[in-house]
């Protein structure tokens, strides 16, 4: 695994957007997401904070078998699965959270994360690579592709796993859709990279089509255990080089210049 730190392509504007993002994903899973880090006797027992989360999110996260019934789950589907008997047939009374809007559950789910490591290395990619994306796209066109991004990412991993009731958090398919579009913009912009060499650890300068060729080969040997969304990922990624590759061709002169700046 490459890890990229910094890469050597200079930006015109300050990147408020992703800055923003950035700060959004961090505020919302130290002070709206509840944590099993930390637990004390003043906040419970670590068994009522881990209930809690999972409560969190099955109330606010998308969850795949929720969005192709486009209702939300039921209890009998919680316990058994996406194949025991759904809303139409036990009434909305058997649903635990009625009240859920399953297409913003889509969105919201791009600014939860599973754990410190999950959100620290999102936030990292985001912002080597998000900075140039906004830098191009400007500060109105760029959130829209991000979230854009997002929910296809987000409809990539539904679609491999349809009958699955296991919450999806994450912004790594919005930020693979950023990735996208950067490697197709900046194939060859240097990246200040970690290299694993057995043991050792190597800190070198690398093209960012070999960084993130070998990130998007690497997704389709994910371990299928492992929880990863691997699909969301490659999802987010295609869309993102697709919607780069458009604009591109909008004014094959100059990448730079393919997005009017309507800030």
């Amino acid at each position: 695994m490459v890890i990229p730190l910094r890469d050597e392509n200079p930006t015109h504007r300050v990147a408020v957007v992703t800055i923003l993002l950035i700060a959004a994903n961090v505020l919302i899973y130290f002070f709206v997401q509840p944590q099993t880090f930390g637990v004390t006797e003043d906040f419970g027992s670590q068994q009522d904070q881990a209930s809690r989360e999972l409560e969190f999110l099955y109330r606010n996260a998308a969850v795949p078998c929720e969005l192709v019934q486009s209702e939300p789950l039921t209890i009998n589907q919680l316990q058994s699965g996406c194949n025991a008997p759904g809303p139409d047939e036990l009434g909305p009374a058997a649903q635990p959270f009625p009240e859920k809007n399953v297409w913003l559950s889509a969105l919201f789910s791009m600014f939860m994360h599973g754990g410190l490591l999950h959100l620290a290395g999102n936030m990292l990619f985001l912002w080597v690579f998000g900075n140039n994306v906004e830098d191009r796209f400007g500060y109105l066109a760029y959130p829209l592709f991000y979230l854009f991004a997002g929910v296809a990412a987000t409809a990539a991993h539904v679609v491999t796993d349809v009958d699955s009731v296991i919450p999806v958090v994450g912004a790594s398919g919005a930020i693979a859709g950023v990735m996208g579009a950067y490697v197709v913009l900046w194939p060859g912009a240097r990246i200040l990279s970690v290299v694993p060499i057995l043991f050792v650890f190597s800190l070198t300068r690398l093209p960012a089509g070999l960084v993130l060729g070998i990130w998007f080969v690497m997704q389709f040997f994910t371990n299928p255990n492992s929880g990863v969304a691997w699909a969301a990922h490659v999802g987010g990624f295609v869309v993102g080089a697709a919607v780069a590759l458009f604009i591109r061709a909008l004014d094959p002169r100059s990448p730079a210049a393919a997005v009017p700046d309507v800030s």
